[in-house]
């Protein structure tokens, strides 16, 4: 009887094992899948893509309404290489059409060389009107027409509707070329480049202007007049790097006020092993020096850290749980009715693709 009992209980302590094995592995295996941790919810997340959607309709919106309105003809100023038709009513015969010379005068009969650079056509005329009368004429009136555009242009480039190169008509400000290339586009940023090569075209000045201090702030005196041959660049908004125990590690694009735990979720949020409470930002300082910011999940749950926005060029770096990520990696294996509890390693981003 007793090899018969001893049987039985060896048949029962193996069925145990086998049973509790099945259990463990299970749980360990809904463990190891139960996927990333957003901090927070996929339709917050919605709701704060949809808000900086309605930030830029809204800027946009302000930028189209604050400019003097489409370049006219008689705004443009004049330039060297136009070609222009003088006409003076009372006098027929002086009617030239000439072309403004290298240092932007014309030559008239009579008067001989005027300086128009810089001028409207109403302003050239004006000028060319007071010359005749001077010595000449009696109240004469002058038209002056532009045959040629041959003025200089302005360039708008990087994150814009429509960037291009468009004829410079004078008297142009900052808001009014942004709304000629159709305002900002998706992932602009909010620091215009205005470079302008001045006299010296060896040394070109380039102006940063902040858009939200001027369309939101009304701060007027940065809505700069632009010059000929100015290039306004807008660039993008700038970009964090994500990585450590992350979902989908790698650079995103920075929305206007995103913040920490919003960046994360855009990178697909936390591993299964990630150590939630050793969130680390490494942020660029001046004089090339690096500040570590170290922040947890309580903390961005909380509101203490959610405030805090990436800033271009920031680095987040999430902490590994090493007995997470073994506890991750164990899977179940099945050999002939049997179930054992094996372990798969990480794959690396190679392995992924």
């Amino acid at each position: 009887m007793k090899p018969h009992r001893n049987l039985k209980r060896k048949r029962f302590q193996r069925v145990t094992i086998l049973v509790a094995s099945f259990f463990l592995g299970f749980a360990l295996l809904a463990h190891a899948g139960s996927g990333p941790k957003p901090t927070i919810s996929l339709e917050q997340a919605m709701m704060k893509t949809s808000e900086s959607e309605r930030q830029l309709k809204d800027f946009n919106d302000r930028l189209f309404a604050s400019v003097s309105g489409a370049p006219r003809p008689e705004d443009y100023l004049l330039s060297p290489g136009d070609l222009v038709e003088v006409t003076v009513f009372e006098a027929q015969e002086l009617k030239r059409e000439v072309r403004v010379g290298d240092q932007g005068t014309i030559i008239l009969p009579l008067i001989g060389p005027i300086q128009i650079r810089g001028l409207t056509t109403n302003e050239a005329a004006r000028k060319i009107e007071k010359a005749y009368q001077k010595k000449y004429l009696h109240d004469p009136h002058v038209d002056l027409f532009v045959k040629e555009y041959r003025g200089g242009k302005i360039t708008l480039i990087g994150a814009m509707k429509k960037p291009g190169t468009y004829d410079y008509f004078g008297r142009q400000r900052l808001l009014d070329v942004l709304a000629m290339g159709e305002g900002l586009g998706d992932k602009a940023g909010r620091v215009v480049h205005v470079r302008r090569v001045g006299t010296d075209p060896q040394h070109p000045t380039t102006l940063l202007i902040d858009l939200d201090e001027v369309v939101f702030e009304g701060k007027s005196d940065m809505n700069i007049p632009i010059e000929r041959g100015d290039v306004i660049y807008v660039p993008e908004a700038g970009t964090v790097y994500i990585d450590g125990a992350i979902r989908k590690p790698g650079t995103i694009s920075i929305r206007p006020g995103m913040t920490v735990n919003e960046a994360i979720v855009e990178a697909g949020g936390f591993a299964p092993y990630a150590q939630q409470d050793k969130i680390k930002v490494v942020r660029r300082m001046a004089e090339g020096k690096r500040d570590v910011i170290q922040v947890g999940i309580k903390d961005l749950r909380a509101g203490a850290a959610s405030g805090m926005e990436v800033k271009d060029r920031d680095v987040i770096f999430v902490e590994t749980n090493d007995v997470k990520k073994f506890l991750s990696g164990l899977r179940l294996n099945f050999f002939g009715g049997i179930v054992g509890v094996g372990y798969e390693p990480e794959r690396t981003m190679i392995n992924r693709q």
